[in-house]
């Protein structure tokens, strides 16, 4: 397994930005696809974005495409999850994860990911 810290949650208006940073140590963290994942209160967890083991590929869902970018520094171990005109409707606990297939692609399907961070907690106000 992998090692996650989270980083980079905050409190911020309605508009801002915030960037996530996901720190990586372990297993070898290049080889595998990335995601983020957050939960709201009282809410179930959901998948915002992935991407694969090289970076080459991304996947966003619906509520955050084309205003969150994730992206991945294999050299540093570490992942990020840039996001834009937050909402407040964005507000929850966000965790990285790592998955278990080597060469993965970018995959929502949280039971391929084997390895969770501690979570960062973002507030967005209106």
């Amino acid at each position: 397994q992998v090692r996650l810290v989270e980083s980079g949650g905050g409190l911020v208006q309605a508009g801002g930005s915030l960037r996530l940073s996901c720190a990586a140590t372990g297993r070898t963290f290049s080889s595998y696809a990335m995601g983020w994942f957050r939960q709201a209160p009282g809410k179930e967890r959901e998948c915002v974005a992935a991407i694969s083991w090289s970076g080459g590929s991304t996947y966003y869902a619906g509520s955050v495409k084309g205003r969150f970018t994730m992206s991945r520094d294999n050299a540093k171990n570490t992942g990020y999850l840039q996001m834009n005109s937050l909402k407040p409707e964005d507000t929850a606990v966000y965790y990285c994860a790592v998955g278990s297939v080597k060469n993965g692609g970018p995959s929502c399907y949280a039971p391929l990911y084997d390895s969770w961070g501690q979570g960062t907690q973002v507030i967005v106000s209106s």
